[in-house]
């Protein structure tokens, strides 16, 4: 079962690092929780990959600092479709 983490870890990673994704997308990519690709990706892919993981960090941090900006989108649409 243990190579199966780590394929997962990896898999998961290459897709953050192509697609660019959230932690949200990627959970719902792999059909795992997102707790569960946080977890993967700092804890677990420093150990199996660390070239992957800074280019995986980046992409956190890319997407950290984009959230409000992704919220506020959410947050207009919401009530655009609310007025009809």
């Amino acid at each position: 079962m243990k190579e199966n983490i780590n394929e997962r870890v990896l898999r998961i990673a290459a897709y953050l690092i192509e697609t660019g994704a959230t932690v949200r997308d990627a959970a719902q990519a792999f059909d795992v929780s997102k707790s569960t690709v946080h977890s993967d990706m700092v804890h677990r892919l420093p150990k199996l990959d660390a070239a992957a993981y800074k280019k995986v960090k980046e992409v956190l941090k890319t997407n950290l600092n984009e959230r409000h900006l992704r919220g506020g989108e959410k947050t207009k649409q919401k009530y655009s479709k609310m007025r009809g």
